[in-house]
């Protein structure tokens, strides 16, 4: 069903008979099937980490239980035709950075936060299930961009933008020990985007935002 509601969504078949408000509502109404589709690991992962008891299920802690339901969503995404292969593979490297990130971040020097309930899918006092989290971004970006047939305009140089992510990942690791300069970068990051825009097909034409800063940029990832 929601393959087939794939291969709707991607057919950019030309629909000259939709003009005014008839087009405004159809192709906001493809907007927000989009946007919904490409929230679909999102809504399941985060649906499960609402309804899973504290106490685990049938004797298995809470964390492996959303691990497992994880797991199960991902692959069940790639067997129903909803995820390439290429792209699990995308959406798992955020899972490890992430991973890297809460591993850091509840580290015995650190301790932002802590995951206090045993489970036994842990290392380093993080819970696998947790870079899921992080991979729940990724999904929703990849999806997203394949069901948009986004691209982007007058994107900066590539040293550019890796260097601004570079610095922004060192400041999430330094600024426990130095300055903290997350808002000189967001304003650098800001800067070298300003001209970028991101174009994308809700049906059959092409858009984009004709407001000020075009291209949403990604917050640093602070906590």
């Amino acid at each position: 069903m929601l393959a087939a509601l794939d291969r709707h969504l991607l057919d950019y078949s030309v629909h000259p008979g939709l003009r005014g408000w008839a087009r405004f509502a159809a192709e906001f109404l493809c907007f927000g099937l989009k946007e919904a589709r490409a929230c679909l690991f999102v809504a399941l992962f985060f649906g499960a980490v609402l309804l899973a008891p504290r106490a685990g299920v049938l004797g298995l802690p809470r964390y492996d239980v959303l691990l497992i339901a994880a797991l199960a969503i991902q692959f069940g995404m790639v067997w129903a035709g909803l995820e390439t292969w290429d792209e699990l593979k995308a959406v798992s490297l955020f899972h490890v950075v992430g991973f890297a990130l809460e591993v850091f971040k509840v580290s015995g020097a650190i301790q932002s936060w802590g995951y206090p309930d045993f489970a036994y899918a842990k290392l380093w006092g993080v819970p696998l299930f947790s870079g899921f989290m992080y991979a729940a971004v990724g999904s929703y970006i990849i999806q997203a961009w394949r069901l948009f047939d986004l691209r982007i305009q007058h994107h900066p140089p590539y040293w550019m933008a890796v260097l601004i992510a570079v610095l922004i990942y060192v400041n999430f690791f330094t600024h426990h020990y130095i300055g903290d300069y997350r808002w000189y970068l967001a304003a650098c990051a800001l800067d070298l985007y300003a001209r970028t825009t991101a174009v994308f097909r809700p049906l059959d034409r092409e858009r984009q935002p004709a407001w000020g800063l075009r291209l949403r940029v990604p917050p640093p990832p602070f906590r």
